[in-house]
């Protein structure tokens, strides 16, 4: 299975913790499909400063191709992240990505030889995707975003992921049935401690409790999730199958802090004076 990450990227910095880590949903995608077996790249931007070359790092150590990576004298994006009791974060002082990834001829060839791409709304390549999508299979993270700014990527993406901690049921299920409409044939609510739920090949509505688990850290858990979902239906389980294999994965991922690991100190990236 080949799979490639897209666009966003980010240092998570834990000022009460004193530690920073990469993230960003195309990183933590790449890098847990990576650990699940397939092979793994990276496409995107990073800063030539301390955040980006410990992306650069961290992606490198866990195999991912980095072979399309491009670079930037501009800030890599950080943010910083405080955790409560209950392992949720609560994200301030949010430094976004300075540009986007404009795709080349070679980046779309480089691409086509994937079995599917994930990136989301904060990868900021919303208007390549129908070219995107026209070489491999789109897995999109909408996130909490709404209707209106999902509706008309919809039918440029196979695999579609929206957040819905505190929606009803009902809700869960009516965006679900909305987004299959919209275009794309999968599609899975994610829902915190509520579990999940998932339209999988546009048929039977699957809906997954949350694993009880000791929670650390629910940052990169849905990541976790999407990583597990896409290697096990490109390498052909069936919908219940790969559901259950996702939940159980993203569960196994709240137990550490950081999306997937490569815990460094503040010191690394020297932004002291603004964790105080």
């Amino acid at each position: 299975m080949r799979l490639c990450g897209l666009g966003d990227n980010i240092v998570d910095i834990y000022p009460d913790q004193g530690v920073v880590y990469p993230g960003g949903s195309a990183c933590n995608v790449a890098v847990h499909a990576a650990r699940l077996g397939a092979d793994s790249a990276y496409v995107g931007i990073l800063g030539r400063d301390p955040a980006g070359r410990l992306i650069h790092s961290a992606l490198q150590n866990e195999g991912v191709d980095l072979s399309r990576v491009s670079w930037t004298d501009a800030p890599n994006s950080t943010v910083l992240v405080h955790v409560d009791e209950s392992g949720n974060r609560v994200f301030t002082d949010y430094q976004p990505p300075t540009a986007a990834p404009t795709l080349s001829e070679e980046d779309l060839n480089f691409l086509s030889g994937m079995q599917v791409v994930h990136t989301g709304h904060v990868s900021l390549v919303e208007d390549q995707l129908a070219h995107i999508a026209h070489v491999v299979p789109v897995s999109f993270d909408f996130s909490y975003r709404d209707w209106d700014y999902a509706q008309p990527l919809l039918p440029y993406v196979t695999y579609a992921t929206f957040s819905r901690p505190l929606d009803s049921d009902d809700d869960c299920r009516a965006l679900l049935r909305a987004a299959r409409k919209a275009g794309a044939p999968n599609v899975v609510v994610t829902r915190g401690d509520r579990g999940s739920m998932a339209l999988i090949n546009g048929y039977e509505i699957h809906e997954q409790a949350a694993i009880p688990t000791q929670v650390i850290d629910t940052l990169g858990a849905g990541d976790a999730f999407t990583a597990q979902l896409l290697v096990a239906l490109c390498d052909g389980l069936d919908g219940s199958e790969a559901f259950a294999r996702a939940a159980d994965y993203a569960t196994r991922a709240c137990s550490s802090l950081g999306a997937f690991g490569h815990e460094a100190p503040i010191s690394t990236l020297g932004v002291e004076e603004r964790t105080r």
